[in-house]
């Protein structure tokens, strides 16, 4: 099968080397997009990230591809319906990033709740006074996990090791997990008007799409952490940058963004073929507002990005592929 990766790292390279004994696989650097996509027509496998955009212009201009491995547990880069209307597969890593996640989330965590980032800067201008930095004690706070799938229950985990009380709120409930785990569930309003943390470790779906919005930070309780490692559709931007602006939030750590394409390449608004309304234009402007703001520390959607959990990625993409050539295709999402 004629196979492309795209965004491929050198060592990611090296590691096709199995595939690349039963398959045509070409490794490209660059991401799959209106402008690049005419390079790989004859595509009949490829394996983006989920900074490609594979919208249906994309997939009608790939006439051969019968398989989208994408290297991401979320695919919600995808245009299923399009997929559907072509015959493509789709297949993902639905298992690699559960413990990587987590420890970001707890990362942008102590982060804020200690005030590191401004410390540092303060010592590295000779300054060793502590006005400004004094910090949020994390034992005994009460943390929000909305989400309790795999990347969910290792950060319930990861909080009851530093002695925190855990609330939880899913839209299907594990029993058997809290009472392993040691924590409770409630309604998503309750649990918010509880918690000293919130952390987001939901996927993108029409169901949670804004689900933190303005009634939902209302009912928060004064002076909360926000932490979103999930999807940046999760929380209603807008919502959030009066939050913060108000001082009903304390401070916010953010992995994830709305309108992530349009930030990293804003020359994109002005694309013939490219869509823009008044809501994206919006959602643009309010992470460039989030950015700016002190108490706001945003990551470049990088909470994966470790050593074992690429490895983990890469494995399972390969496996994927090699199964569907053989027939006996693994890990395949709502499409074909």
């Amino acid at each position: 099968m004629r196979v492309v990766l795209f965004e491929a790292e050198d060592w990611e390279k090296k590691a096709c080397a199995r595939l690349m004994r039963q398959h045509d696989v070409r490794c490209t650097t660059v991401p799959l997009n209106i402008t690049t996509v005419g390079e790989f027509k004859d595509a009949e496998v490829i394996s983006p990230f989920v900074t490609s955009r594979l919208d249906a212009g994309i997939i009608h201009r790939l006439p051969e591809l019968k398989l989208i491995a994408t290297r991401s547990a979320g695919y919600d880069h995808i245009d299923l319906a399009a997929c559907r209307e072509h015959g493509v597969a789709i297949a993902n890593v639905p298992d690699y990033g559960d413990a990587t996640v987590a420890e970001h989330a707890f990362a942008l965590l102590l982060a804020l709740a200690r005030n590191i980032v401004e410390s540092v800067a303060l010592t590295r201008r000779g300054g060793f006074s502590m006005a400004g930095t004094r910090g949020l004690e994390l034992r005994d706070k009460v943390i929000a996990v909305v989400g309790t799938g795999r990347i969910g229950r290792r950060t319930i985990e990861i909080a009851r090791g530093f002695g925190m009380c855990v609330v939880a709120f899913d839209q299907v409930e594990d029993a058997a997990a809290a009472t392993r785990l040691g924590f409770t569930y409630g309604p998503l309003d309750e649990i918010l008007a509880q918690a000293d943390v919130v952390t987001l470790h939901v996927p993108s779906s029409p169901s949670t799409v804004g689900l933190i919005g303005e009634r939902q930070f209302a009912a928060m309780k004064d002076r909360a952490i926000l932490i979103n490692t999930a999807r940046g559709n999760v929380v209603d931007s807008e919502a959030l940058v009066r939050a913060l602006a108000n001082g009903k939030l304390r401070a916010a750590g953010l992995d994830v963004l709305p309108q992530e394409p349009l930030i990293r390449e804003e020359a994109e608004i002005f694309r013939h073929d490219k869509t823009v309304d008044a809501s994206d234009l919006k959602a643009l402007v309010a992470n460039h507002v989030l950015l700016r703001f002190p108490n706001v520390l945003v990551t470049p959607h990088n909470a994966y990005n470790t050593d074992a959990a690429l490895a983990r990625i890469m494995e399972t993409t390969i496996a994927n592929i090699e199964g569907f050539a053989a027939g006996r295709a693994v890990n395949l999402v709502g499409a074909a």
